[in-house]
């Protein structure tokens, strides 16, 4: 193992999370792709006046998903969908397609990505890369509404 050749970090920061804020986003998909939430969870956390603490995001579905990706080349959310239909193909002889060939598919993408993300809130800013984005992937063929809760925990303003 191997040590870097320079690093640093900020001073520890402390406060007390005193407040608990919570909201369900409510999003009407298109159809399989991704949905873009950063707005909107930004929104959530201004509202909250979140200050210093994480923001918490959990989908509350098994065949949509949510993740952190780049925001700035669209070819990435494309090249994404073809790798995760290439892992799980809707004609791969599943056992399960009650609701149709697309969800068995649907339910193993989304154990493949993730059902809950974490942001850190610093200084009142989300912690998000420049080229990151917080998106929900729907994973089903047809339009759906899915539901997200958000909640800050931490300092608000």
């Amino acid at each position: 193992m191997t040590s870097p050749k320079s690093s640093s970090r900020t001073a520890p920061s402390g406060v007390t999370a005193s407040t608990i804020v919570t909201s369900l986003l409510t999003i009407e998909t298109p159809g399989r792709g991704f949905v873009d939430l950063t707005a909107e969870v930004a929104k959530f956390a201004r509202q909250a006046g979140a200050r210093e603490g994480a923001l918490m995001l959990f989908i509350r579905h098994t065949s949509a998903s949510l993740t952190i990706q780049e925001n700035a080349d669209p070819s990435v959310l494309a090249d994404l969908m073809t790798a995760l239909d290439r892992l799980a193909p809707d004609d791969a002889g599943w056992r399960h397609d009650t609701e149709g060939p697309d969800d068995m598919p649907a339910h193993i993408k989304t154990m493949l990505t993730a059902s809950s993300l974490h942001i850190p809130v610093l200084k009142s800013e989300l912690m998000l890369g420049t080229w990151q984005a917080i998106y929900l992937i729907e994973h089903r063929a047809r339009a759906h509404r899915r539901e997200i809760v958000l909640q800050f925990l931490g300092a608000t303003a």
